[in-house]
């Protein structure tokens, strides 16, 4: 199978429409790259947009989770069950409710609420009845925590230094599925008409291969694959994907030369 070249695909034109920049799609958040107005290269159209996922693709969100709730458990005297199986028990229910969110069953501060429900009483604490209750419990004892643990990986700001060469700016835009008002693959195409593009010219780039990049290919974005050799869920060997997936190992290998699974 041919490799395919970003840099080929991704050299800006001499035209003036928009300025280079990136925008994002995520079930939290996610970010792209503009190009200016496409132009001919070896007979093929130039992408215009790069689309990047957030969380595990430039956020090492997973060190941040497991910072996270590593302090949660230790800080919670009346666990019902040692730490390391209260953080496994976390990603257990991430994985549950996060499908349902992203199968647009339900909105993410539900997927939330629901993942708290079970958790809590694992951890010792009573279950508010209350929606407004599991939020606050989220966003003060959570998300506070987390947030401060978020740490790019070390390959983004060379990629995006590189990109930024080739795209002459950094993001244009951050998008998230709730202000897009859909769940994927439908908010890929949704951010395209958005940021006014045609999803045949965009990539979108991202850690998990279903909801980030078979859901890209299904909404007609070319969909790459950040394989960091591991499942983020289940913290097992990466799952197996068609040959015909775009495949690289580090951010630093995209703006030079991505491969197929296969190559």
């Amino acid at each position: 199978m041919r490799s395919w070249n970003w840099a080929e695909n991704q050299c800006p034109g001499s035209g003036t429409s928009g300025s280079a920049a990136p925008a994002v799609v995520d079930h939290r958040a996610s970010a792209a790259l503009n190009t200016p107005a496409s132009r001919r290269h070896a007979g093929q159209d130039h992408a215009k947009r790069a689309v990047f996922d957030l969380d595990g693709t430039l956020v090492d969100r997973r060190s941040a989770v497991l910072e996270t709730i590593g302090q949660i458990v230790q800080a919670a005297p009346n666990a019902t069950a040692p730490p390391e199986e209260l953080v496994t028990l976390w990603w257990t229910l991430e994985a549950r409710h996060m499908r349902g969110c992203l199968a647009g069953q339900c909105s993410f501060a539900e997927h939330h609420r629901r993942r708290l429900r079970s958790f809590l009483p694992m951890l010792g604490e009573p279950v508010p009845e209350r929606p407004g209750l599991l939020d606050a419990w989220i966003a003060e004892r959570y998300l506070t925590v987390f947030e401060k643990s978020w740490r790019c990986y070390p390959g983004v700001q060379p990629c995006l230094e590189t990109l930024k060469r080739l795209l002459l700016e950094y993001f244009e835009a951050v998008l998230t599925p709730t202000e897009l008002g859909t769940a994927k693959p439908a908010a890929y195409t949704t951010a395209c008409q958005r940021m006014r593009n045609d999803p045949a010219q965009a990539v979108n780039v991202g850690d998990m291969l279903e909801s980030d990049v078979n859901a890209a290919a299904l909404a007609g974005l070319t969909g790459i694959w950040l394989d960091h050799g591991i499942d983020f869920v289940t913290r097992g060997p990466s799952p197996t994907a068609d040959e015909t997936v775009l495949r690289i190992e580090r951010l630093t290998d995209l703006p030079d030369r991505p491969s197929r699974t296969n190559a």
